[in-house]
Formats: C-alpha cells, sequence, structure tokens
C-alpha cells in the first residue's frame, strides 16, 4: 500500500438563531431581550460540493460555539501541522496533515483534519470506496461531504465516533465527533455532521 494511500486512510480511522426570554412580572409591558444561541448548521443544508478548502492551518477560524455544541461542553485544544509528530496521532507517526483536536472533561472528542499533499480524484474514489475497518459502518445516504466522500459510524466497548471524509478540489478533508456510546447514533450522526459544516467553512476561509 502506498504511502499517500495509507496517510489517507489514517485520517479516514453554524447560524445564531434569536430566543425570546419572557419575563413574568406582572405589569411589566417592557419587550423581553433577545438572547442569540448557536445552532450549527445540517450537513444536508450546506453545500460542501462547491467549498473549496485550503490545504493549511484553520484551527484558530473553527468558532468556539461550534466546539461547544458538538462537544456538548467546553474542549481543551490540540493543535498539529504537516510534518510533526503530534499526541493525538498513533505512537511515532508523522503527520501529513494539518489538525485539530478538542477533547471535553467527559472525554467526548471534535477532530478536524486536511490532508496536507495534493489528492487526485482517482485516489479519492479509491479511499472512499475502501472497506470500512472492523467496527466501522458506513452511513447509507449520508450528505455529500466533498466529491467523492463517505460518512462512518465506529463504536467501541464505551464510545460511538460518526466521521465524514471527502475531496473539496484537491484538499481531502476530515472531521469526527465520538461521544460516550449512551448518546443515540442519530443525535450523534446529527451533531457530527453540524461540527462538519463548521470545520468545512474553517477551512475554506482565506488567510488573514
Amino acid at each position: 500500500m502506498s504511502t499517500v494511500l495509507r496517510a489517507l486512510g489514517l485520517s479516514a480511522l453554524l447560524t445564531l438563531v434569536p430566543v425570546g426570554i419572557g419575563v413574568g412580572v406582572s405589569g411589566d409591558r417592557t419587550p423581553a431581550p433577545e438572547v442569540a444561541s448557536y445552532r450549527g448548521t445540517d450537513l444536508a443544508d450546506f453545500d460542501t460540493t462547491s467549498a473549496v478548502v485550503r490545504r493549511a492551518p484553520f484551527c484558530a477560524m473553527v468558532p468556539g460555539e461550534g466546539v461547544t455544541e458538538a462537544l456538548g461542553g467546553e474542549g481543551e485544544l490540540a493543535e498539529y501541522g504537516n510534518g510533526e509528530q503530534a499526541k493525538p496521532l498513533p505512537a511515532g507517526d508523522v503527520a501529513h496533515e494539518y489538525g485539530c483536536v478538542w477533547t471535553g472533561a467527559d472525554g467526548a472528542e471534535a477532530r478536524g483534519w486536511v490532508f496536507a499533499p495534493p489528492v487526485t480524484g482517482a485516489r479519492a474514489q479509491e479511499v472512499a470506496k475502501a472497506a470500512p475497518a472492523k467496527g466501522c459502518t458506513a452511513t447509507a445516504g449520508a450528505p455529500a461531504f466533498g466529491t467523492p466522500s463517505v460518512a462512518l459510524v465506529c463504536a467501541s466497548a464505551t464510545t460511538r465516533t460518526a466521521s465524514y471524509r471527502g475531496l473539496f478540489g484537491d484538499a481531502w478533508l476530515s472531521c469526527s465527533l465520538t461521544q460516550p456510546i449512551a448518546m443515540a447514533p442519530a443525535e450523534l450522526v446529527a451533531r457530527t455532521g453540524r461540527w462538519c459544516v463548521a470545520v468545512a467553512q474553517a477551512a475554506a476561509t482565506p488567510s488573514a
């Protein structure tokens, strides 16, 4: 198996809504203040086929509200770059990507990473059609996350991970969300879709 395909295989393993708050004071006709609460964009409502992703660092562009929504709380960031040895990667592996990992207090993880070298459409098709790893299942009918793209749900004894990955131009972008096994699979997949929109938007944002 080629080095590029192996690395790609390793990589494979949000809108403001005003909410009115009523004040129950008799005789008080002052309009209730509006508080903006963050809610991500569902993946099905986001056109990932026309997005252009940079093969460059993007962690600083990811909105903190998107991280909080994905994890269900605050998260601690670990960031790594192309050519680095990083804790989020298997021991001894050198990154061929730019990635970010946010870890929550309960062990939940929200990840996003983009492969550093350019990827051809043919190689992307090969990776997208590869058989899922043990413990993982492809999500049938999943919304597109680039072209081509693939969606997986992987389960262990204590956690479940949903992930999307796909080709945006010549950039292979991946994202995943890991939550305790108690979270309903449908909720995990929906939350992961919103998280992946935040990742795609951040990776597509031009550098300042």
